[in-house]
């Protein structure tokens, strides 16, 4: 005869009714807030070169904006110290030294011998 399972009632309950209770919190929230009318661009605006010039600060725009130049070079620093970190956690130590992951093809991290499965 099988038994019914049961649950596990304990203090990895907590976080799991915090977040449900968050969850009502932020839903709440966003349903009784209320926005503001949705605006457009006008019909003759260019919308590409007004992105720009709002984007540095520049003047001209045919949208107005704010200048988004500190949140662009922030971005910029933010993907380039992923891109430095992707590259740092591609490399291994073997006796001290650093070497690249697969320098050699792929030779010595999967077994093959020189004269093995050469194309």
């Amino acid at each position: 005869m099988t038994t019914r399972p049961r649950p596990k009632v304990g203090s990895h309950l907590l976080p799991g009714l915090a977040a449900v209770g968050l969850f009502a919190v932020i839903a709440a929230v966003v349903f009784t807030s209320s926005f503001g009318p949705a605006q457009g661009f006008p019909a003759d605006a260019n919308i590409v070169a007004s992105i720009g010039r709002a984007m540095f600060g520049l003047p001209g725009a045919d949208v107005g904006g704010e200048s988004f130049l500190v949140a662009f070079i922030i971005i910029a620093l933010a993907l380039d110290a992923a891109l430095d970190g992707s590259l740092l956690l591609a490399k291994r130590e073997e006796d001290g030294a650093t070497v690249t992951l697969l320098a050699d093809g792929g030779r010595r991290l999967f077994g093959r011998d020189e004269e093995e499965g050469e194309d």
